[in-house]
């Protein structure tokens, strides 16, 4: 049934074929242990987690390396505060309830219940607070990241291009990210965010729409 599904949607919507095509791999692959691959994470190494939604990501760090400093972003108020309640005597981990972005003001995301969205729509919806890059950085006084996790529902689109103005993504050491691709004007946005990040990092690993790794270039 699944891969019908695929099947009559890649007809119906021709430009969906990339990402169902990188999704067929990924499975092939069985990569999604990619994304739990933390074997540069050392004591005290710093980890941002955007789209925290119930911790599992962040647990998987912490199972590898248990004094890992995690930053998780979570704008979504309901899951912010469970996340906070089950951290709580984690002090490594800190939970902001905001996204990031080049100013700072406010973000309308729509809510699916388990995602929200700044691009896909969905009947419910809720107002989230976003800090700018620059004063999160002054505030937090980040310096080096090792690992960079982005699964934000169409998000990175903003945050990739603020991060990379704000110069933060040159202190990222491997970035993991979920391009996702709700219309085929997304597809040349990513195109964009590739070359710009090209500049940087190296790709690692790549299913495109589906996830992907960059690495700094040494």
């Amino acid at each position: 049934m699944a891969s019908l599904k695929r099947w009559l949607d890649r007809r119906r919507n021709p430009w969906k074929g990339i990402a169902i095509d990188s999704y067929l791999q990924f499975r092939k692959d069985k990569a999604q242990a990619r994304l739990h691959d933390f074997f540069d994470i050392g004591p005290g190494a710093v980890v941002l987690d955007f789209g925290g939604f119930e911790g599992e990501w962040t647990d998987a760090v912490l199972a590898a390396q248990p004094q890992a400093r995690v930053h998780v972003f979570e704008p979504h108020p309901g899951y912010a505060a469970a996340l906070r309640e089950k951290y709580a005597d984690r002090p490594g981990v800190t939970v902001h309830e905001c996204a990031l972005g080049r100013e700072a003001g406010t973000l309308a995301l729509s809510d699916a219940g388990n995602a929200s969205s700044a691009v896909a729509d969905h009947a419910r919806s809720f107002t989230a607070p976003v800090v700018a890059v620059r004063d999160f950085l002054a505030e937090t006084g980040i310096g080096q990241v090792q690992l960079a996790k982005i699964n934000i529902e169409g998000g990175e689109y903003e945050l990739l291009p603020a991060l990379i103005e704000a110069g933060l993504i040159g202190r990222i050491a491997r970035l993991m990210v979920q391009f996702h691709l709700f219309k085929p004007e997304l597809r040349p946005l990513r195109e964009d965010i590739v070359a710009q990040l090209s500049l940087t990092h190296d790709p690692a690993w790549s299913y495109p729409f589906v996830w992907e790794e960059w690495r700094l270039k040494r």
